[in-house]
């Protein structure tokens, strides 16, 4: 009997992962996704802002009084793949 792979992708309007039941991006999906738009992190986050207004019209459909913060959807959707900027060095003025 042959395994087939999961595929971590987001089973709609639930927005749950397919294949762990974790919400979509699960761990697996973001490091997928960072792999398949390794090259433009713009194109990422794109992609990743369409899933976003996706998942908010599906969710609100759900359950108009139950939709998780906005703050909340856009960390889960887009807050992570932003790329991270080094703070500089606090310099001491003398």
């Amino acid at each position: 009997m042959s395994s087939v792979p999961q595929v971590h992708v987001p089973l709609r309007p639930l927005w749950l992962c397919r294949a762990c039941g974790m919400p979509w991006p699960c761990a697996t999906a973001r490091l997928t996704l960072l792999a398949d738009y390794r090259e433009s992190r713009v194109a990422l986050s794109i992609y990743l802002a369409g899933m976003l207004y996706d998942a908010v019209d599906d969710l609100y459909r759900l359950d108009p009084h139950n939709v998780p913060k906005p703050a909340s959807l856009h960390e889960r959707f887009l807050g992570w793949a932003a790329p991270r900027t080094p703070r500089p060095p606090e310099t001491s003025a003398r």
